[in-house]
């Protein structure tokens, strides 16, 4: 199944593209991992939650128009569903069954998602309550679905 990741800002350091890359090789063979990078909206040193809530609300225009129909969408976002390794495989298995063809993962810029972009999603994920940067996220979301592919093809490389 097609992954693409719809993500506010981009990788900037060779590392984290590099880590991201081998995943996204690795992945070929489970229908691929794509990533949509689109701008981050300026904002002042010291933004006003209004000046960030605007901000939001255009980046979220903007993820919100690239979303394939067929895709199933999954906002990533603090307050989401946690799931285990295993737990994440089996809802992979279960998109297709849904009739959508592809997965999108949604990420926002570092003051997160509009609340309308989470609303659009089919579901929100949590990887943790932890705060990550957001070029970690991307390789860490790369890895697990990469291992949830493998354990749904019953290969090794989970434990």
């Amino acid at each position: 199944m097609k992954t693409t990741v719809f993500c506010t800002g981009s990788l900037k350091e060779k590392y984290w593209k590099d880590a991201e890359a081998e995943y996204a090789k690795r992945m070929g063979r489970f229908g691929g991992w794509n990533v949509v990078e689109l701008p981050e909206e300026r904002l002042p040193d010291r933004p006003s939650p209004k000046e960030i809530e605007r901000a939001l609300e255009k980046e979220g225009e903007a993820l919100l128009k690239r979303l394939p129909a067929q895709a199933y969408p999954i906002a990533l976002c603090v307050e989401g569903k946690s799931f285990s390794s295993e737990e994440l495989a089996a809802k992979i298995a279960e998109i297709p069954t849904l009739g959508k063809s592809e997965i999108a993962l949604v990420i926002g810029s570092s003051h997160g998602l509009a609340p309308k972009v989470k609303a659009a999603c089919a579901l929100r994920l949590s990887v943790s309550a932890m705060t990550f940067p957001h070029q970690l996220m991307r390789v860490l979301l790369a890895e697990q679905f990469y291992r949830a592919h493998k354990i749904n093809a019953n290969e090794n490389y989970h434990k």
